[in-house]
Order: structure tokens, then sequence, then C-alpha cells
């Protein structure tokens, strides 16, 4: 007997190729930021000294576990809009708007730099919305929104440790 070949069905979920195409290029912005952060997260984490180590250390790992989670929930949604998802240090560097932080900063820098750092993933996510709402996107825009409303929790939160 012989297999007949089979080809992968084009994508047809209401949402023109076009428009697929800039969501996930918006959201591959988004991922990068997102797991940018999550590194600088995760090493403040390891690397965080002084009189608040233990309420910075632990708030540290819960918003880099977090971030781990989103990461994969925005490339999903990349591989879900058929393109595919970027994955690699080079392609992070290329499209974050995050900068790496260079050396072990203080508690107070560290602070600083992650407020910084949730309030451009939000940003980054803010800009998507455009053109998920033209192509009737809801589960991108639902995506961005609960995206949003956690990063601008985290920064708000990280912000009142410094006042």
């Amino acid at each position: 007997m012989r297999k007949l070949a089979m080809s992968t069905p084009p994508i047809n979920i209401g949402i023109s190729e076009e428009q697929r195409r800039a969501i996930a290029d918006g959201l591959a912005r988004t991922l990068a930021d997102t797991y940018t952060l999550y590194l600088k997260t995760h090493n403040f984490h390891w690397n965080v000294t002084g009189p608040m180590f233990q309420t910075l250390h632990l708030m540290f790992e819960g918003q880099y576990n977090e971030l781990a989670l989103a990461v994969d929930a925005i490339a999903e949604r990349i591989r879900a809009l058929g393109f595919p998802a970027p994955g690699t240090y080079s392609e992070y560097a290329k499209l974050s708007s995050i900068s790496e932080t260079e050396g072990v900063p203080t508690a107070d820098e560290m602070i600083a730099l992650l407020v910084e750092g949730q309030e451009a993933v939000a940003r980054t996510a803010r800009t998507v919305f455009a053109v998920a709402d033209e192509a009737n996107d809801e589960p991108t825009a639902d995506l961005l929104t609960q995206r949003l409303q956690i990063h601008e929790k985290n920064a708000w939160m990280l912000r009142s440790l410094l006042q």
C-alpha cells in the first residue's frame, strides 16, 4: 500500500497572513523583552545583597518564575499564528528594548532597573494592541492584557520599595 503525501493545510483562522505576521512580529519583540527581563531578574535574585536581601530575593524569585511561564505563553501564541518563535540570545538581543546590566548593581539599583524593565515590557506589549484589535485577534489581546496587568503591578510594587 502506498502512502499518500500529506501537505500541511493553510492557516485559516480568520486573520490574514499579513496581519498574523504583524502580530507575531510584535509578540516576538514582547517575547524578547520578557526573556531579557527574566534573565535580569534571575541574575538579580542570585546576586542581591544588603538589608533587604530576604525580601528582594523572594520577590525576584516570584517575578522570574512568572516570567518563565510568560515566555512560554507568548511563544506558543506566535506559533499558533503560524510563525516561528525566536529562541536564541542573538535574536533576543536584536529584538529587545531592554539592555543587559553589566556587573552587580546595588539592591536599590537592581530595583530601579527592574522597574524600567517591567515598564519596557508593558510599552512593547502595548504596541501590539492596534494590529491585534484591527484583526479581531482576541486571544492575543487577552494575552497582552494579562501581561500588562502583571508588568504594571510589578513596576508599582518595585517602585514602592524605593520611596
